[in-house]
């Protein structure tokens, strides 16, 4: 069914395997542009082929997700070896659903196709452009960091990790109220939150209707809702979520969320677009630049897919440019160049 779903969307199948030793040795045949794999299957499974495939021969991997609690702990391991993103297959009776996604299918497949896995994406390979001070970061104090400081922070294809590793890298000392909209479905939202509490200093969860947070906290956008800011004060946000209609396809969509945080919030704020297709992030951001605040983009070398920080960047939104491990210490210096301003 998948192959058929993909060959009607213009993808060439060249190979299918019944198990994980059979994708491994397929991949070192074809030699594909891109891989979907299941989870379960026998002997060897998803996740120890994905290990073995991006160790032989790295290729863009696009994982088929049950859309369950337990699927996504799996999943989100397989994005730790090396997957560029995930598909979340319908529940129910698949022959009658799954073609109701063909079209989702065709485009992650395409999308996750065009991800760079050549394990070349790091700062010592990119070239930066910024304004920001880098080797600040580790030697700052609470008292080098403005009060009530906001981070809005967008993902999508290939962010997970990203986002992890930027959020697990902000000192608890900056007190900042973080919101993150990664684009992910319902089931996976909550998890993604869990791992990231785990993770850093910040107390992480996924947002409920009406969630207020201060200093140290930080929302998730749960699957299939925008996060609205809808107002601010005393040190705290106040927030709603809504099922407006989707922008960009997408709900979590970043735009929103930036667009309700320009307008409800006085004190400063960080935008921050990571990896992803689409142009999610990139409207958003220009907001946040024209009412005064930092916006900074994850470059195209170390981008899994260089869709929404390119488009950020084409609008005229983004202050920095600079590879993800670089980005925690860029978020502390705005806010510090913000207080010697």
């Amino acid at each position: 069914m998948l192959s058929d779903m993909l060959e009607n969307g213009g993808v060439n199948v060249v190979g299918t395997a019944a198990d994980g030793a059979e994708a491994v040795d397929a991949v070192l045949e074809h030699e594909p542009d891109v891989v979907t794999m299941d989870l379960q299957m026998p002997d060897v499974d998803g996740l120890e082929a994905v290990e073995r495939i991006m160790a032989e021969r790295p290729t863009p991997i696009l994982m088929l997700s049950a859309h369950t609690a337990d699927g996504a702990d799996v999943t989100f391991e397989a994005l730790e070896k090396g997957a560029v993103d995930f598909f979340t297959k319908p529940g129910g009776e698949v022959s009658t659903r799954m073609s109701s996604k063909e079209d989702q299918l065709v485009r992650k497949v395409k999308a996750v196709a065009g991800a760079d896995v050549s394990g070349g994406r790091s700062s010592t390979s990119a070239t930066t452009t910024t304004t920001s001070t880098q080797s600040a970061g580790s030697t700052a104090t609470s008292d080098d960091y403005r009060e009530d400081v906001t981070v809005l922070i967008a993902s999508s294809t290939g962010g997970p990790t990203v986002v992890e590793r930027v959020v697990g890298s902000l000192p608890r000392d900056a007190d900042f109220r973080i919101l993150i909209v990664q684009h992910m479905p319902d089931a996976f939202t909550g998890r993604f939150a869990d791992r990231l509490d785990a993770a850093s200093e910040y107390d992480v969860r996924e947002a409920g209707d009406g969630d207020r947070i201060g200093g140290g906290d930080a929302l998730v956008a749960p699957g299939g809702k925008h996060l609205v800011v809808a107002g601010a004060g005393g040190g705290r946000l106040r927030t709603k979520l809504t099922e407006d209609p989707p922008e960009h396809g997408v709900r979590p969509a970043a735009d929103v969320t930036m667009r309700s945080a320009a307008k409800a919030i006085d004190g400063p704020l960080v935008g921050v677009v990571l990896t992803g297709m689409g142009a999610d992030g990139a409207k958003g951001a220009r907001v946040i630049k024209d009412t005064g605040g930092h916006v900074i983009a994850q470059n195209e070398a170390s981008s899994a897919v260089f869709g929404m920080p390119k488009r950020a960047i084409e609008l005229g939104s983004v202050d920095d440019v600079l590879p993800d491990d670089e980005i925690p210490d860029a978020i502390l210096d705005a806010i510090r160049l913000e207080v010697n301003a």
